[in-house]
């Protein structure tokens, strides 16, 4: 699997490097986040580096509560999700792309609950990722 881009640990990325990384995916990001502010209310970033083999990863938060992991990639980025018993169950009977539900089925399931990863570089992307945070946020 692609790590992030941003693999300078000195170098917490901004919008500026963010735009340049992810090209036209960028209007996506801005998208998807302007959605959950608008949606949910004011949200914290918070960048990780975990380790030089993954790079900078970005927790986006509302109230302590994490919606996704977000991991930018070179024109593109990927959106990871932990849910739930119930969230699970609740995505097993939408109408989800079947891809994104047997991945969310067939993950290892944690404390946390169970993890789906999507890559996200088109407008219909973005539609699975609304989704996705509606079911996380009990909407």
């Amino acid at each position: 699997m692609e790590t992030s881009i941003f693999t300078n640990k000195s170098v917490v990325p901004d919008n500026a490097s963010l735009a340049g990384a992810l090209g036209s995916s960028f209007k996506y990001w801005v998208t998807i986040k302007q959605h959950v502010e608008e949606t949910y209310g004011e949200c914290v970033e918070e960048w990780k580096f975990y380790s030089q083999k993954s790079g900078w990863t970005l927790k986006l938060l509302h109230k302590k509560r994490n919606f996704f992991f977000f991991t930018p990639l070179k024109n593109y980025f990927r959106l990871g999700f932990v849910f739930g018993d119930k969230a699970v169950a609740e995505i097993e009977r939408s109408d989800l792309p079947k891809s994104i539900i047997d991945e969310l089925v067939n993950a290892k399931k944690y404390a946390e609950g169970r993890g789906v990863r999507i890559e996200v570089k088109t407008k219909k992307d973005v539609a699975i990722v609304k989704k996705l945070v509606e079911v996380k946020m009990g909407k």
